[in-house]
């Protein structure tokens, strides 16, 4: 597989190639990695078993485009023709038949990612890319349970996908650099900046960010300093534009517990074990924002946060 060959070789927006996309599943990162795609011209198939979330993730995605409309990112045409892009299954076999690349962005969860990527294998064409949005688990792992490893991917993209430029680009241990490059190029016309790294735990994003917020946490947790004293340190002090804590409510705290997780058991070293306190919040089903509580309290269609009762 070449770029000249590769059906993502020309950007489907200036009238040329173009290449069907497969998204496995539809809440917040596979609505908005679909979202990125029908934006820039490709033919997208939104897969996820909950008909419901289906619904919700064409709202969800419908909502962002008006932002972008308001904002005058994007006209209204361009709206019409990115919903236009985009059609929905709740099959997978279904949904992935004439991919050219599929993207699974389902839970984080080894197990599940697993499942899904041997139903993606058994359906999807046979040259088709399948690329997976974890943001910690080996890609190497999810590629040898296929019968075309060296097409195994880590596509990670941040959120919100619409927004944030990154893509991490993650090779396993047999990825051909062909498909590499392809990947790259395609981040490319999306818009992105693609950075490719090799397959260790938690990559780089994560690596580097989850024990920083583990940190902020045993901070928390050792009482060193409450939790808007710690995030305001880090912003001001560092320019970071969200606190670690803030940031680990907006990622979800079950999350962080897993990557982390991921990290202790691959390096087999301690400093990566999760703290304690974030164990427990977890634990509570105080996961963040996506809760309702986490660090701080989050409350519908009130914007100004207010840090947990328990940490005041």
């Amino acid at each position: 597989m070449s770029n000249q060959s590769s059906p993502f070789s020309q950007n489907p927006v200036d009238g040329g190639g173009g290449g069907r996309i497969s998204v496995i599943g539809a809440g917040t990162m596979g609505n908005g990695i679909a979202h990125v795609f029908a934006q820039s011209g490709f033919q997208v198939s939104l897969v996820d078993v909950n008909p419901s979330q289906l619904q919700r993730a064409l709202d969800t995605i419908n909502k962002n485009l008006d932002r972008q409309v308001a904002k005058g990112a994007i006209t209204e045409e361009q709206k019409k023709s990115t919903l236009a892009n985009i059609s929905v299954s709740s099959i997978i076999a279904e949904g992935v038949k004439d991919a050219n690349l599929v993207v699974e962005a389902a839970t984080e969860n080894v197990d599940l990612k697993l499942s899904i990527f041997e139903q993606m294998d058994k359906h999807a064409p046979a040259g088709c890319i399948l690329a997976t949005n974890t943001s910690s688990i080996s890609i190497t792992k999810i590629a040898a349970i296929t019968q075309r490893p060296e097409l195994v991917i880590g596509m990670h993209f941040m959120n919100p996908v619409p927004v944030m430029k990154l893509v991490e680009i993650i090779n396993g241990y047999a990825t051909k650099k062909e498909v590499t490059e392809t990947i790259v190029e395609l981040s490319r016309q999306l818009g992105k900046i693609p950075c490719t790294v090799n397959d260790y735990p938690g990559f780089i994003a994560n690596r580097i960010l989850m024990p920083m917020i583990n940190e902020a946490v045993y901070s928390l947790y050792e009482g060193v300093a409450g939790v808007e004293e710690i995030d305001t340190v880090m912003k001001l002090g560092m320019a970071h534009p969200m606190g670690p804590l803030q940031l680990a409510d907006f990622i979800g705290l079950d999350v962080c517990l897993s990557i982390l997780k991921v990290l202790q058991d691959g390096f087999g070293n301690p400093k990566y074990a999760p703290c304690p306190l974030l164990a427990n919040m977890v634990l509570a089903g105080r996961l963040g924002a996506k809760s309702g509580e986490g660090f701080y309290v989050y409350t519908a269609g009130n914007k100004e946060l207010v840090v947990s009762e328990s940490f005041r």
